[in-house]
C-alpha cells in the first residue's frame, strides 16, 4: 500500500522548517543517571538492570507484576506479582483488569485504570523504591471502563480515557498520593464515524470503535508543556484538546478549537509527542495509519500534515493498531499493528515527516502494548493473546530517510529479537521504574 500524503487530508501542505522548532531532547544514555535527573534515590534494581511493571487483564493475568530487564542482554524476568487483582472491599472498587498504568513525576506512586464494566475504577498505589513492592492506597469508581490513564507533569491529576461508556474523566491526586472523586467528566455522545475507514488496507473489515452509538475515548494525556490535555476518541474520529488550569474547577476547559477530525472511520487511538513539543503523531486503529500533526503550544491547535500506512508495505486485510512511541532522541517513531503482529519503524525527517524504514514481527499474537527502556537500547512488547512478552534490541544510529542504508532490517533504529520470551498472562500496560 502506497503512502498517502495530502490526498486524504483536504490538501494540507507542510510549511515546516527545522529552525522553527525547539531542539529535541537527547536520548538517555545511562540508566544510572536517570534517578538523579528525576531527583530520586536509585531503585533497588541490581546494577545493569531496570525494573518494569506490567499490568494484565483478568483472568489470564493476576494483577500487576514486577519484572527486571537486563540492559546488557535484554533478558526480561518476572520477579513476582506486586498488586493482585482483588474484589471490591468497602469503599475501594475491585482492582481487577488493570489495563493501563502510569507513574507520578516523583516515581513514588503508581496509578492503574481498571478496565471492567462500565463502571470501572482507577486505583492508587505507593511504591517502595527499594523493593519495588506496591501498596494499595485507594480507588475511585469511574463512569466508564478506563482504557488509558496518565498523570500530568506536576503530579496533580490523573487522566482517564474510558473506551466503554465513552467518558473522559479527571481525578485529583491528593496530598500523599491517593485519589479524590472525579473533578471533570465529558461523555462523547453520537457523531460516530462510518464503519469503513477512509484509509484502511485493501480488504479490511476493521470497524471495532465505530460500532456506536457513542464515542470510544482511548487516550488522555498532557502535551510536553503541561498546558494542554489531548484526548483521542477512536469512534468519533476526533482528537480533543483542553486547556489545563491547575486548581481550577473544573481543571479542563475546551481549547479555542475544541477538537480536530481524523479521516472518517479511521479511528485515532493513541498518540505520542516528539521531544520538541510541536510534532505529534497519532496511530489510527481501523485505518492502520500514522498521522503527523503540528501542535501549537500557544493555542493548543492541531493541524494535520501527513498520513502514511503503519503496516508493512503491501499488507492487505484486517489490522488493528495499538501503541505508538517516539524515541527519546526524536529520530524514530514506532507503531504496533495487531493481526499483522508487527512493529513498524519510521525515521523522522528534518520536517517531521515519516518514512517507514523497516518492520519487525512481534513473534506473538495481538501486540497491545510496547515501551522503550530508559537507556533506549531495548523495546519490550506485550502480546495480549499469546500471553507473553518479547524483547527486541534497538539497533544504534541516528538514521536518515534521505539516505539508502542498504540493509534496512538491521540499520539504525531497526529491531532485532533478543531470543527472549517471557510468560505473562494478557499483558496490557507497561511502565519502567526509574
Amino acid at each position: 500500500m502506497e503512502s498517502i500524503k495530502n490526498a486524504q487530508l483536504g490538501g494540507f501542505e507542510s510549511t515546516f522548517s527545522r529552525r522553527n522548532f525547539l531542539t529535541g531532547a537527547a536520548a538517555l544514555t545511562a540508566v544510572a543517571s536517570v534517578p538523579k535527573a528525576f531527583g530520586q534515590q536509585p531503585t533497588g534494581a541490581p546494577r545493569g538492570t531496570v525494573w518494569l511493571y506490567i499490568s494484565t487483564y483478568t483472568p489470564n493475568g493476576k494483577g500487576i507484576y514486577l519484572c527486571q530487564l537486563d540492559l546488557h542482554t535484554g533478558k526480561l524476568e518476572v520477579l513476582r506479582p506486586v498488586a493482585p487483582a482483588l474484589p471490591a472491599s468497602g469503599t475501594t472498587p475491585s482492582t481487577a483488569s488493570p489495563s493501563t498504568i502510569a507513574l507520578d513525576p516523583t516515581r513514588t506512586h503508581l496509578y492503574a485504570g481498571n478496565e471492567y464494566g462500565p463502571p470501572g475504577a482507577v486505583t492508587a498505589y505507593s511504591i517502595d523504591r527499594f523493593t519495588g513492592n506496591l501498596s494499595l492506597m485507594n480507588g475511585q469508581p469511574t463512569a466508564g471502563a478506563p482504557a488509558h490513564v496518565s498523570v500530568d507533569q506536576r503530579g496533580r491529576y490523573l487522566f482517564s480515557a474510558e473506551y466503554s461508556g465513552g467518558w473522559f474523566e479527571v481525578f485529583p491526586i491528593l496530598v500523599g498520593g491517593s485519589l479524590g472523586p472525579a473533578v471533570f467528566q465529558q461523555q462523547d455522545l453520537d457523531h460516530v464515524g462510518p464503519t469503513t475507514a477512509t484509509n484502511a488496507p485493501p480488504g479490511s473489515f476493521a470497524i471495532s470503535a465505530h460500532e456506536g452509538p457513542n464515542g470510544h475515548p482511548h487516550q488522555m494525556e498532557t502535551d510536553p508543556s503541561n498546558q494542554w490535555v489531548v484526548g483521542t476518541d477512536a469512534g468519533q474520529d476526533r482528537i480533543y484538546v483542553w486547556k489545563l488550569t491547575t486548581g481550577a474547577t473544573p481543571p479542563l476547559t475546551p481549547a479555542a478549537t475544541p477538537f480536530v477530525n481524523a479521516p472518517p472511520g479511521d479511528g485515532p487511538r493513541h498518540f505520542a509527542f516528539h521531544p520538541n513539543g510541536v510534532w505529534m503523531y497519532s496511530i489510527q486503529e481501523e485505518a492502520s495509519t500514522i498521522m503527523f500533526w503540528h501542535f501549537n503550544p500557544a493555542t493548543g491547535a492541531l493541524s494535520a500534515q501527513e498520513i502514511i500506512p503503519s503496516v508493512p508495505p503491501g499488507f492487505t486485510g484486517t489490522d488493528f493498531t495499538s501503541e505508538i512511541r517516539v524515541s527519546a532522541d526524536g529520530n524514530f517513531v514506532y507503531g504496533a499493528n495487531r493481526l499483522s503482529d508487527t512493529i513498524g519503524v519510521f525515521s523522522v525527517g528534518r520536517d517531521g515527516t515519516l518514512t517507514q524504514i523497516s518492520h519487525a514481527s512481534t513473534l506473538g499474537d495481538y501486540p497491545r502494548i510496547f515501551t522503550i527502556d530508559p537507556s533506549g537500547r531495548f523495546i519490550v512488547c506485550g502480546n495480549q493473546r499469546a500471553d507473553n512478552v518479547t524483547t527486541f534490541r534497538v539497533n544504534p544510529g541516528q538514521g536518515n530517510p534521505s539516505q539508502d542504508h542498504g540493509d534496512e532490517e538491521h540499520g539504525p533504529g531497526s529491531l532485532t529479537f533478543t531470543g527472549d520470551y517471557t510468560p505473562v498472562g494478557s499483558p496490557s500496560g507497561m511502565v519502567f521504574l526509574i
